[in-house]
Formats: C-alpha cells, sequence, structure tokens
C-alpha cells in the first residue's frame, strides 16, 4: 500500500505527539505518581508507534515500543519514575524530532539507531524490573496477563453466538493446525472516523487470517451503525501477539482486548450463553486442564483524560480559522457588494439631489471595509502559545547544563498575534530566556547568601496593549551590572572614555545590542558569542516592533517587547514634506502640537522643545529624507509628538492631511532605501506615500 500520500497527516500528527510527550514529561518530572500524566505519555508513544509501523518507519516504531515498554510497566506499579529515567526519556524524544526532521527532508528516517538510547532504557527497565530484552525481536519474553474493569472494557468477544457452520469451519481450522483468536476492540471516544479505523482492522486481519464472525456486522460497521467497539472471532496460522500488533497499528484504536480459544473452550462458552446473557460478562471460559486460554490486554488510557491535539499544516502557509469567524467574514463581504451596488445605482442617477444619498451610501461603505478588516484580521492571528509552548523544555535543559536551580512561569499565552509575526518572533525570545538563565540568574550559593530562594524566576508574560502585544522577559536574578558593561565597552573600543562619562546607565545598557558585544567571561555553547542580543533587536525592528530593557542591580531585569498586532493593514496619519506624502502609523502618535519657533530651545547643539516638564528632541524630517523646501520660514512649525518605549521626539511636518487606513506594501530588495521608510501604500487617487519607520527616528 502506498501510504506517501498520508505522509503530511503524519508529520502533523507527529508533531503534536511530540509536543504533548515533551509538556507531560516535564510534568512527570515535578509528579512522579501522576497517573494521568503516564497514561497520557504511554497513549502518545503507542499512537506514535503505531503511526510509525504504518508508514515503514521502523527505527522510530522500535524507540516508542521501548518507550511504551516502560510505561506499561509504570502504569502496572512495577516500577517508579527516576531523574535518570527522565534524562533517557528526554534524549528518545529528541531522538524521534531528529527522525522526524529527516522525514520531512528526505520522506526517509535515515540510518541511526540510536542502541546506545536503546540501550539505556532496556537498562533501566531490566534493573527496574528484572524483565530480560531480547535486542533481536525488541520483545518482552516475559508474558503478562494484565487486569482492567470489566465495566469499562469487556471481553465482549464472549457474546458471540457462533452458527453450526461457523463451529465446523472452526473445527476443521483447528485441524489444520490452525489458531483461533477472540478480539474486543474499543476505538478512542475522539475518534471521528471510526468506521474508517475498524476498516483498517479488518483490512490488516486479512493479511495474516481470516474472519469467521463480527458482532456488529461488517455491513454495520461499514455504515458506522456501532458503539465505540466492536468483536470478532479469527482463524489464523499467525502466533497471537502477531494478529494483536496488527491490530494495535491502527492508530485511534484505545484497547484491544483477546485470547485464543480452542473448540472445546468455545463449545463450553456457548452453553453458557445459552443458561444466561447476564453472567458472561464475569465469568472466565471454561476450559480443559491442558489447554487453558492465556488472556492477552493492551490498553491505552481512558479517552476522557485525552484532549484531541488539533493537527497543523506541514509547512506555515496555513491558519486554521473558527467557522463563527468565517461566517463573520461571508456576512462582510454581502454588505460590501450591496454598498457597492447602492454606490452604481446613485451615481447612475441623475445627480444633483441624490449627492446626499451617495456621501450616506459612500460612509455605509466606508464602515463595511473597516469591519471587513478586523475580521479578516482576526482570520489570520495565532496565539502566541505555539511559540512558547517549547520554552519549558528549554529551561529544564539549562537547568541541568548551567547547574542552576530554575522555573519558567508564563501568561498570557492565548494572545493572538499575526500569523506573519508569529513566525518570527520565537528566535528573539529564545535568546532573551537564555540570556536569563546564563546572565541573569546567579548560582543557587549566591542566591542564598544574598536571601533569595534558591530556585531563580523567570517570566514570560504576553498581554495586549492598544494595537500591540506586549511580550515581558523578566527575571528576580543579579539584573546588569551597568559599570561592568561600561569597562567592557572602553576595553574594546566601543566608546572613549568622555562618551563613558556622559552616557546615562540606559544608553550604557543599549550598548549590549551591538553586534559581537558580550560581557561573558567565557565562550559556551549558551551564550558568551555576543550573537544573541543583536538578533533580537534587528529581528524584532524587522517586525516593525522596538525591545527595551529596564535592570536594578542586585534584583532582576525586564526585556520588554512591543510588537503590532498586524503587518499587514494600519490606521495611519498622513502628513505632507514639501509636494511630498508621508504615513506614520497611529499607534506611535503621542500628540500633535503647534509650537512656536521661539519656543524652540538648544541643548548640546541640538533642537529641543519643552512640553508639559518634559523635553522633547526635534528631528527636522525634511533634512533626514533630504527634501528641498522654501527657504522661508514659518513662524508656527507643526510637531508630531511620538513615541518608542520611554522615549520621545517631534518629528516637524509641513502639513497634517488627516488619519487614514492604509494597506503596507513591501518596496523589496531591488529598491536600496534607508532604515527610515519601512514601505509604502497607495493613496485613493493612485499617488504612492511612504511610511516612515518612527523606531529609527527616535
Amino acid at each position: 500500500m502506498d501510504v506517501s500520500q498520508y505522509l503530511e497527516i503524519f508529520i502533523d500528527e507527529t508533531k503534536e505527539h511530540l509536543q504533548s510527550l515533551n509538556e507531560q514529561l516535564l510534568i512527570l518530572e515535578k509528579e512522579p505518581e501522576n497517573d494521568d500524566t503516564i497514561n497520557e505519555i504511554f497513549r502518545a508513544a503507542h499512537s506514535l508507534k503505531g503511526m510509525a509501523g504504518t508508514m515503514g518507519y521502523k527505527r522510530m516504531q522500535r524507540l516508542t515500543h521501548d518507550m511504551e515498554n516502560v510505561f506499561s510497566e509504570i502504569r502496572n506499579g512495577k516500577m517508579k519514575v527516576s531523574a535518570g529515567l527522565v534524562d533517557v526519556l528526554f534524549q528518545c524524544l529528541d531522538a524521534l524530532e531528529g527522525y522526524l526532521q529527516i522525514i520531512q527532508e528526505t520522506a526517509g528516517e535515515g540510518t541511526n539507531d540510536n542502541e546506545p538510547i536503546i540501550t539505556q532504557l532496556n537498562a533501566i527497565l531490566n534493573a527496574e524490573t528484572g524483565v530480560k530484552v531480547d535486542k533481536e525481536t525488541n520483545k518482552t519474553q516475559e508474558v503478562r496477563s494484565v487486569v482492567y474493569e470489566e465495566s469499562k472494557y469487556a471481553p465482549l468477544y464472549k457474546d458471540i453466538e457462533l452458527e453450526p457452520q461457523e463451529k465446523h469451519a472452526i473445527s476443521e481450522a483447528m485441524e489444520r493446525g490452525l489458531h483461533v483468536y477472540g478480539f474486543t476492540i474499543y476505538v478512542q471516544e475522539t475518534c471521528i472516523l471510526k468506521a474508517a479505523r475498524a476498516f483498517l482492522v479488518f483490512k490488516g486481519i486479512e493479511d495474516v487470517g481470516e474472519t469467521i464472525k463480527s458482532i456488529p456486522s461488517v455491513q454495520d460497521i461499514e455504515d458506522e451503525r456501532f458503539d465505540l467497539h466492536f468483536s470478532m472471532y479469527i482463524i489464523s496460522k499467525e502466533t497471537y501477539q502477531t494478529v494483536e500488533a496488527v491490530i494495535k497499528n491502527v492508530s485511534e484504536i484505545d484497547t484491544v482486548i483477546g485470547e485464543e480459544f480452542t473448540y472445546e473452550s468455545i463449545s463450553s462458552l456457548n452453553k453458557r450463553q445459552e443458561k444466561t446473557e447476564e453472567s458472561v460478562k464475569e465469568s472466565q471460559p471454561v476450559t480443559s486442564q491442558e489447554s487453558k486460554p492465556s488472556v492477552q490486554v493492551v490498553q491505552k488510557p481512558q479517552a476522557n483524560n485525552f484532549k484531541a491535539a488539533p493537527q497543523k499544516p506541514v509547512v506555515n502557509r496555513t491558519v486554521r480559522v473558527d467557522i463563527e469567524k468565517l461566517d463573520v467574514l461571508m456576512n462582510l463581504v454581502s454588505e460590501l457588494i450591496i454598498a457597492k451596488n447602492g454606490l452604481v445605482s446613485v451615481s447612475s442617477s441623475e445627480t444633483g439631489e441624490n449627492s446626499q444619498g451617495f456621501h450616506e451610501q459612500i460612509e455605509y461603505l466606508e464602515r463595511v471595509t473597516t469591519n471587513l478588516h478586523e475580521s479578516v484580521m482576526k482570520t489570520r492571528m495565532v496565539p502566541i502559545e505555539s511559540v512558547v509552548n517549547r520554552f519549558p523544555r528549554m529551561i529544564r535543559d539549562l537547568n541541568k547544563k548551567l547547574n542552576k536551580k530554575m522555573e519558567l512561569y508564563m501568561t498570557g499565552e492565548d494572545t493572538e498575534l499575526d500569523r506573519t509575526v508569529i513566525d518570527e518572533i520565537g528566535d528573539p525570545l529564545m535568546h532573551l530566556l537564555r540570556n536569563s538563565a546564563d546572565h541573569g540568574l546567579e548560582s543557587g550559593e549566591v542566591r542564598i547568601a544574598r536571601g533569595k530562594p534558591e530556585v531563580g524566576s523567570i517570566f514570560l508574560d504576553a498581554y495586549q496593549e492598544g494595537n500591540n502585544v506586549i511580550i515581558e522577559v523578566r527575571d528576580d536574578g543579579n539584573g546588569i551590572d551597568v559599570n561592568a558593561v561600561r569597562t567592557k565597552a572602553l576595553e574594546r573600543g566601543t566608546i572613549t572614555p568622555e562618551q563613558a562619562e556622559s552616557m546615562s546607565d540606559k544608553d550604557i545598557i543599549d550598548l549590549l545590542f551591538l553586534p559581537s558585544f558580550s560581557t561573558a567571561k567565557t565562550v559556551s555553547d549558551v551564550s558568551g558569542r555576543g550573537v544573541g542580543l543583536d538578533v533580537v533587536k534587528s529581528k524584532i525592528e524587522a517586525l516593525g516592533g522596538d525591545v527595551e530593557v529596564k535592570s536594578k542591580l542586585g534584583e532582576g531585569s525586564t526585556w520588554t517587547i512591543r510588537l503590532p498586532l498586524t503587518l499587514a493593514i494600519i490606521q495611519a496619519l498622513m502628513v505632507e514634506l514639501g509636494n511630498e506624502k508621508y504615513a506614520i502609523a497611529l499607534g506611535s502618535i503621542q500628540t500633535i502640537e503647534d509650537i512656536s519657533v521661539r519656543d524652540i530651545k538648544y541643548v548640546e547643539a541640538k533642537e529641543v522643545i519643552h512640553i508639559r516638564e518634559t523635553v522633547i528632541p526635534l528631528i527636522r524630517l525634511d533634512k533626514v529624507l533630504g527634501i528641498v523646501k522654501d527657504e522661508e520660514q514659518p513662524e508656527n512649525l507643526t510637531v508630531v509628538i511620538v513615541k518608542k518605549g520611554d522615549k520621545l521626539a517631534g518629528l516637524v511636518v509641513d502639513n497634517l492631511m488627516g488619519q487614514q487606513e492604509i494597506v503596507i506594501k513591501s518596496l523589496g530588495k531591488y529598491i536600496n532605501i534607508d532604515k527610515v521608510i519601512s514601505g509604502a501604500t497607495i493613496l485613493g487617487d493612485g499617488e504612492i506615500a511612504l511610511i516612515l519607520d518612527v523606531n529609527t527616528l527616535v
């Protein structure tokens, strides 16, 4: 069977299972006795094994099979979760992610067997339980019977009443040396296409045997006229374990209960069925002494403990959209068509007396398009959780690598950002968290000496503020030593001694964002190369945002990232400079002031204005942009006060044109432009207006 058509689905589901395993293992490390978490991990490992087997990825299947063996023993209470086991399991996850990466690139799993990890896993299993594992077959030699709640998982194959011809078929099979098995298969409660899963079970059984009878019938199963379970009798020359493995390889199968029968045991069972139907679910099959059936049961965790994981695309070119949002979008498009028809009707009729109606239609169209824009933006929004959910595992690894005790606390994971912003924000956040872990937090001994808790705290908070999303990364560590940064900058020749004397603490801290600047005394694989904070700054500014830091020595630091909600359509203030038109994002503007030329002062030979007890530097945009203007100076200047973090600046413009909703168009790589220009937009009259990037000006 060609399974290549299912590759994208396999990659989607594998990513979901691996993320779930990472999260659950972090919980298990803190709560080793958490049964729900153990069941979740067993379920995910079992699902991964079945999926890998179906796709033909044998190495991946073998590794997940070993993980499943371990958690089967833990669930049965035969071994305990230890720190060493968790470390090895995390290595297993890294190996599985390695397989997945190769599969994404080549559609094959590669040649790495990860034998050292498998050996460690089996050594722990052997040491804890005394169960020896055969390396060649990778199967547990010891056969176990597991008792489950019969009210939940009953061997319902015992209810099947065989007709005389079916008993005759079983008798002939016995004479030919074949085996007879009874199975009850439970499908997960979260399964949507249960008939399809059942079909795959029957299809798999055809390769290893023959189905004598099933309850419900095959037709009822195909029509999905059955509950979450179905039962059958099978004739096969294969062993019980082989047939069971075929059934288990089908994903979304919750539990498989089965046993091998003899003709005598089936006959005895049918006689007991004739006496009573009620007692059969609680009874064991009556067998001869020499052929006692051994019950084999493999259970997955109860489905009500499992939340169905949403599928994600292989590449980030799609966004899952709530159907209600699409309904709103469709209604707005309908309204837009109505508005258009109204404009056509008004414009085609006699003008003059209908001019008021025309303007009303224009206003209506404007309202609808604004609502349409907001609705479209909502369909592009993605929770930031899709980026930050990998960070707890990273902090856990840094905990061990740096030999520091630390905890990560996250809030606001449901805060939404535009898809294009989400794709780029992961690396900057990772750098800031690693920076807090390595540079920010002190060692346990130092923290205790300073009267702090031995376990350091790192916080990642996200929230919406107006048309921006704020992401804060803070820690309760040492904070930034401004004197150490100043000394390092002087050593490197980044600043002169005169500059060092006049620079404020904030200016000194901003030096950390320079390329190749690092205060680390040693270079490690965590930090010290000076390629972290400059990446953060450049990435954030490329997204139209800004980053700032506040720090207090001995108490900790707070890194604040401010990002626009979207990069597609923004509200902007249109201004004129000479004969050219420019747009300034409305979210950056604080106020607009009319300033007399006489009120302009000079500080260090730079123009400033004094407004409401605040000194604000003036930026003459005509000089920055090289615009030639008349030499005649007006008595009053129009100044747009803009803000970037805590900094303010006044942009001098000639005229204000008003507020407008603009569509941002990239100028591309073919036009060599200054960083002051972030893009362009097309105005209603067809003119082009450039968009100013306030972050580079302030």
